[in-house]
């Protein structure tokens, strides 16, 4: 798969990946993504029986902290913390189009 080609689908309710998968959803190398929980910047990461299982929103931040590693050369830490605001930010325009905020 090229750099440019961008996968386009729905989030995955319920549904968990393994390192592999999310590695290849992101286009990154899984020694990428061991690294990058290892320093606790993934949280959405979990180990069942040993095994990395990750939810969709791991898919969503992931790709975030590559884009924002390759695009702006942030270290790890910046990328994290610019994808903490940006989810956050993300989960209040929800509320606000849910009509939650008033």
């Amino acid at each position: 798969m090229r750099e440019e080609e961008i996968l386009v689908g729905s989030p995955m309710e319920d549904s968990w990946l393994t390192l592999e998968q999310l590695a290849a959803a992101c286009t990154v190398e899984t020694s990428w993504l061991r690294r990058h929980i290892e320093e606790g910047l993934i949280p959405q990461a979990e180990s069942v029986a040993g095994v990395w299982c990750f939810s969709s929103t791991s898919i969503v931040r992931a790709r975030r902290m590559r884009q924002l590693e390759r695009d702006f050369d942030a270290v790890p830490e910046l990328a994290a913390l610019v994808a903490d605001l940006l989810e956050e930010l993300d989960e209040l325009r929800a509320r606000v189009g849910s009509g939650a905020i008033r």
